[in-house]
């Protein structure tokens, strides 16, 4: 939710809609400075006769022939094919900004052993030998090796770039040089490079320190395909930036943000992916402040001896694809993830930041939100709807109407008096309701929460000092100082029930505004200059701000049970490691078609940089969607990891039996196709959780050797068995479906019809039509039955579909624990079933012995598709010896069994022969 009109705030619709507001790369001073300076080919120089190695790290100086100042260098080599390369400044005036509570813990390092190398290099393996990094001095660069090919360069077109902190006094001195060096530029860039403040409309940012960004390029050799970056609405594979066209990563409040354009918006995660035949890598620019990457991809060429040296001389041609990242302050703190597979660079990406928290299993079901519920009557009446129309869902969500004058952790008295009796209401439907909590604390003496945080000095501050005061939702507030970790401790508190007053164990949080947005402030953000805790400057850790609110607020959810839940807060703002504390959202999006379509490479771009839980609001958060859009974006939310319908405050009501009989039945069965898929959900984003292997997939992750995947974004695979092809286009009466994969076999998700892989194929679409397709070698648990919401499925049988492979034989697997508690951590309280079939038997077996969790429930129905013969007949054989005949039906049309009114307990051995 960004701004709109409020009696408190004139005129804020029409600035936050105002693309003007925000900055491109040619008002970004440190852009400027950087692309000037790179002109000159000023070249930085390792000097290999100071190089120290201890347990831990390789350590040599970097001097640059025209600034004189010293850089110290430190390379790691990390577990699990990792290398971190650090720059900072040898003795800097004052300490720099290092990144701290991303990295989940001080990564274990392994020694890197110094092999021979010529005078003016230096080169170090990793122990194993596969790995090498080749350190040249002069020029200074670094090459990682992998089995003596070239995989990544480092500073390869010497666009390293170090800006060291001064003190106030020299500031004439440097305008003075800073004229001299611009002698033959214009003269608006000889006033205007920024160095001690730099303008933007009518703000100043104000400089101590003067200026301090970085920089460094890497060139990935034979790599053309690139990801990640989030969070911006672009295309899954990052696109060549022109002049002044980077990608940027600054987290900004943009409502209705702009599709196809690299301007920052809600989220920041300074992490991409790089793919090819035969390798997948990473790069991790662990940086918080303002950052900006430029990508430029240089056909194949061929290289020569003389050019390349002789490692490279074996590739004759290959493409490369440069990388210039540029951040306004702090170090440089790189990680190079080696793969070789993408399934290995996300386990290597989640060792260092974390893997996707387990989420509740409700959180997994729909969600219905606007701006705003009105008041209890509507939230009842709300509720009763989805009843009368058959429709399940999960949670009510109350925006920030609901609360006393936008007081968070307050209710307003007279639209909700009695927000217990609410709650009571949802909870006898077992149901939750979730609640906004914004950062931003309105500036009220009688509000309790201001007067603590102001008295315990909780707020940022200003240059002067005081508590930085800035325009929200409730008009002047100032803004909690969540890197203060005092802060974060005190803020998790005011969760606990007795403190937050009309809560109960079924309310669940929605972190907002956490950029942080500031009416009115530059970018409608902070200033840069504000200060934190530590006395660190704003723009040092500004997309670092919303990762810790979120941090607190889940950790306020976790304390209040006494550490047995699990918590559920959705966050706009992110950093990388955000997936610890739970789910994220693309914002405020448009009721437009374009926007669904754009939401899935989003979602995907998401999805790889390690947050799993993610989702676009369905239908468009701003205006009001056509009937049919509406339907298609339910369609596509219903195969999406985070499931919410939202709506502004002056969109039209759009519950979803509000569009006439046929279009409520249309998306009532698009929500029910997702709680019937629940058990296959839930199972994925155990793997998310333990093995780092994201929910939804681009193509390219599951058939990474499959040049046609490498740029598909308009479908996807959710997890390794099921491929989604959403409707994204109005009025569609089919849609090209490419099916990967040339030894596959692909099912229909609804019609059984079944295609080989390595084909496209053109699918009729009606209204009623979802594109899924069910991949060969497959086993896909679901709930045969659904109901008004998860918590009352728990005891419903499951059924199995199980497609076979072109070999006949198929494997899945099924998850299942409380859905709510940290048991299945501490206790081992969950079941993990492995079903495989091979040589016509399907068998249910542990597929891990640690956990136990009791379940009564049955696999009532059994599915298979691709059995070419009609079997004589099928028997169950269970682990207690007896064997019982089953009554089955055989569809010759589309080779399918269908076996009904099994009663197979899901947690115990058992074996289906089909004779």
């Amino acid at each position: 939710m960004a701004p709109r009109l409020s009696p408190h705030l004139k005129n804020v619709e029409d600035e936050a809609v105002d693309k003007n507001i925000f900055r491109d790369c040619n008002k970004i001073a440190f852009y400027r400075r950087q692309k000037q300076w790179l002109s000159k080919k000023s070249a930085y120089q390792a000097l290999l006769d100071s190089v120290t190695t201890d347990e831990d790290s390789t350590r040599f100086q970097i001097i640059n022939e025209a600034s004189k100042v010293t850089l110290l260098a430190e390379i790691y080599g990390i577990e699990g094919n990792i290398f971190r390369l650090k720059i900072n400044e040898e003795t800097p005036l004052k300490p720099r900004f290092e990144v701290p509570d991303v990295l989940t813990s001080k990564p274990s390092t392994v020694r890197l052993i110094s092999c021979s190398g010529d005078t003016g290099n230096l080169i170090l393996a990793d122990g194993k030998g596969g790995l090498k990094c080749h350190i040249t001095a002069n020029p200074f660069k670094v090459d990682l090796v992998s089995e003596e090919e070239v995989v990544i360069s480092i500073n390869s077109l010497g666009q390293l770039y170090f800006e060291h902190l001064q003190i106030l006094h020299k500031q004439r001195a440097a305008k003075e040089n800073e004229e001299e060096a611009s002698v033959d530029t214009s003269q608006e860039n000889q006033e205007d490079l920024g160095l001690w403040e730099e303008k933007f409309g009518k703000f100043v940012d104000i400089k101590a320190n003067g200026p301090s960004s970085i920089g460094l390029d890497f060139s990935l050799h034979g790599f053309e395909h690139l990801y990640g970056i989030p969070q911006h609405a672009e295309s899954h594979q990052l696109k060549n930036t022109g002049d002044e066209d980077a990608y940027r990563l600054y987290n900004l409040d943009v409502y209705g943000y702009q599709i196809y354009d690299k301007m920052g918006i809600y989220g920041s995660v300074p992490y991409l992916l790089a793919h090819k035949l035969g390798r997948t890598i990473g790069i991790f620019w662990l940086n918080a402040s303002e950052t900006l990457v430029e990508i430029n991809t240089e056909p194949a060429v061929e290289y020569t001896l003389s050019q390349m040296g002789p490692v490279a001389a074996k590739q004759k041609v290959r493409s490369r694809t440069h990388v210039h990242w540029m951040s306004e302050s702090g170090i440089i703190d790189v990680f190079l993830l080696t793969g070789p597979t993408p399934s290995d660079v996300f386990k290597q990406y989640s060792h260092l930041t974390g893997t996707q928290a387990m989420p509740p299993l409700f959180s997994l079901g729909y969600h219905q939100c606007r701006w705003n519920y009105e008041d209890e009557q509507d939230v009842k009446a709300v509720d009763a709807g989805f009843d009368e129309h058959d429709i399940p869902y999960d949670a009510m969500w109350l925006d920030i109407e609901h609360t006393e004058g936008k007081r968070y952790f307050t209710w307003d008295k007279k639209r909700f008096p009695n927000p217990e009796r609410m709650q009571e209401l949802l909870r006898s439907k077992k149901r939750k309701l979730v609640v906004i909590s914004d950062p931003h604390i309105k500036i009220d003496p009688d509000y309790s929460v201001y007067v603590k945080a102001k008295d315990q000095g909780f707020f940022v501050k200003n240059q002067e000092g005081e508590d930085f005061e800035g325009v929200c939702w409730p008009g002047l507030s100032s803004y909690l100082d969540f890197t203060n970790p005092k802060v974060r401790e005190w803020y998790s508190s005011l969760f606990a029930f007795p403190v937050y007053q009309g809560s109960t164990d079924i309310l669940f949080l929605w972190n907002d505004m956490n950029e942080p947005s500031v009416f009115r402030g530059p970018e409608q953000t902070m200033q840069k200059n504000a200060i934190h805790h530590g006395n660190w400057e704003h723009r040092e850790l500004h997309n670092i701000y919303g990762f810790y609110h979120q941090m607190a607020t889940a950790e306020g959810l976790i304390q209040r049970s006494k550490g047995k839940e699990r918590p559920f807060v959705l966050t706009r703002s992110f950093f990388a490691g955000s997936q610890k504390y739970g789910a994220v959202w693309t914002g405020d999006n448009t009721a437009e078609w374009s926007y669904l379509k754009i939401s899935i490479p989003m979602l995907l771009t998401l999805s790889i940089t390690g947050i799993s839980f993610c989702g676009a609001d369905i239908g468009g958060f701003i205006g009001n969607p056509e009937t049919e859009l509406l339907v298609r974006w339910y369609q596509a939310g219903a195969y999406q990891p985070f499931f919410r319908g939202h709506a502004t405050m002056n969109a039209k009501r759009r519950e979803p039996w509000l569009f006439g009989k046929e279009h409520t039945r249309l998306i009532r069965e698009a929500i029910r196709e997702r709680y019937g898929l629940l058990p296959y959900w839930y199972s994925l984003f155990y793997h998310a959780h333990v093995a780092s292997q994201p929910v939804m997939r681009p193509l390219w992750v599951e058939f990474p050797d499959e040049l046609k995947t490498f740029d598909m974004e308009d479908e996807y695979m959710l997890g390794s068995a099921l491929l989604v092809h959403p409707v994204t286009e109005p009025k569609a009466t089919t849609v090209d479906v490419f099916l990967p994969g040339s030894n596959e076999v692909w099912y229909d998700y609804k019609t059984f019809a079944h295609w080989e892989g390595g084909c496209t194929v053109k699918i009729p679409v009606a209204l009623d039509t979802i594109p899924v397709f069910q991949r060969g070698g497959s086993v896909v648990p679901i709930k045969t039955t659904v109901g008004k919401s998860t918590g009352w499925m728990t005891e419903s049988s499951y059924g199995l579909r199980v497609a076979l492979s072109t070999k006949g034989s198929s494997v899945g697997e099924l998850y299942l624990d409380d859905g709510h508690s940290f048991q299945y951590l501490h206790q081992k309280q969950f079941l993990h079933r492995k079903f495989s079939f091979c040589s016509s038997v399907l068998i249910n077996s542990s597929a891990d012995q640690r956990g136990h969790y009791p379940s009564k429930c049955v696999v009532e129905q059994i599915l298979v598709l691709g059995l070419r013969k009609e079997p004589s007949f099928v028997t169950t054989h269970s682990s207690d010896g007896k064997d019982q005949p089953v009554a089955f039906t055989y569809c010759a049309k589309t080779s399918s069994l269908s076996l009904e009114k099994l009663s197979l307990n899901i947690a115990t051995d058992w074996e289906v022969r089909i004779i």
